[in-house]
């Protein structure tokens, strides 16, 4: 146990508890308005959030960015070891540039990237891509490796399987929920989307799942053969419509298993890891809240049953 770890770990407790938690969002649900529910974090961790315009998807936004200052902060606390993490962590916001960076090749407009800082992996190198074949071949020659085609959308999936895959290769403390992820992405893409992974993507994907699972030829053969450390995320989710409300318990599991590792009394990654864990899920569920009040109540419903 060094220096480095008490600090890092104190610090990820110490910022794990200012989360808004589920009471505070529900409230935020049913707010008569978007414009309403922006007030009421004016003094909350989120304050920045209360200062864009009420519109759903800026604020959204805007929560994602908060997210990511809070793991950037923390980031600065950790030893070596610590930041590692949560740059595998935190690969989600340069997923997310480089799906703008492509939308924008592709000429549509795209807001300003994640200022990433030490969590970035390849960014500045993929900002500098003028085309989806640059982008590629940044890719292939960095930690991310080949995502196995050259579409945005080939791109971007094979960037979140090589990220799972990662998490699962460095981190036990996440492998469970990476796993979970990528049953849930694969769900999607194959059964919902038509877009199967194929090359290198379906690689990182049996890697993970298991070859069975990548090759299954329907939803429910594909359920069938998931490993357990990844059958739990599709648990009663009989068809693929119904995958949102898997991600929903998704993410419910996260937060359950990183406040355990947040009680932890040990000093070394698995607290911060929690931490990560948590963070993550309260803005995941500030998000819907305010997606909810935008809707004027109207999606109160909804969001509720992604909170049972």
């Amino acid at each position: 146990m060094g220096a480095g770890w008490v600090a890092g770990v104190t610090r990820a407790r110490s910022m794990a508890v200012g989360r808004l938690g589920p009471d505070a969002a529900r409230e935020l649900a049913a707010s008569a308005t978007l414009t309403e529910a922006l007030r009421a974090l004016a003094n909350t961790r989120y304050r920045k959030v209360s200062e864009t315009e009420a519109e759903a998807a800026v604020a959204g936004r805007a929560v994602s960015a908060a997210l990511l200052w809070q793991l950037r902060v923390l980031a600065g606390w950790q030893p070596r070891a610590g930041v590692a993490a949560l740059r595998r962590l935190a690969a989600g916001f340069e997923i997310a540039n480089t799906r703008d960076h492509l939308r924008a090749l592709a000429g549509e407009p795209r807001p300003a990237p994640y200022r990433l800082g030490a969590l970035a992996t390849a960014w500045p190198r993929l900002a500098r891509t003028s085309d989806a074949r640059g982008v590629r071949a940044v890719l292939t020659a960095s930690p991310w490796g080949d995502p196995g085609g050259a579409s945005a959308a080939g791109v971007l999936t094979g960037m979140r399987l090589s990220a799972a895959a990662g998490v699962v290769a460095d981190l036990p403390q996440a492998a469970r929920w990476a796993a979970g992820d990528t049953a849930l992405l694969l769900a999607r893409e194959s059964y919902l989307l038509d877009r199967p992974p194929t090359g290198r993507a379906a690689g990182y994907a049996g890697r993970i799942l298991g070859r069975s699972a990548v090759q299954a030829v329907s939803y429910d053969d594909f359920r069938a053969r998931l490993p357990s450390a990844a059958r739990w995320a599709l648990k009663d989710t009989g068809r693929p419509a119904d995958l949102w409300r898997a991600e929903a318990r998704w993410w419910a599991a996260v937060e359950r298993d990183g406040l355990e590792m947040l009680h932890k009394a040990d000093f070394g990654v698995t607290p911060v890891v929690g931490a990560v864990a948590v963070l993550s899920a309260d803005a995941w569920r500030l998000r819907a809240a305010l997606l909810a009040a935008a809707h004027e109540g109207r999606a109160r419903e909804a969001f509720d049953d992604l909170l049972e």
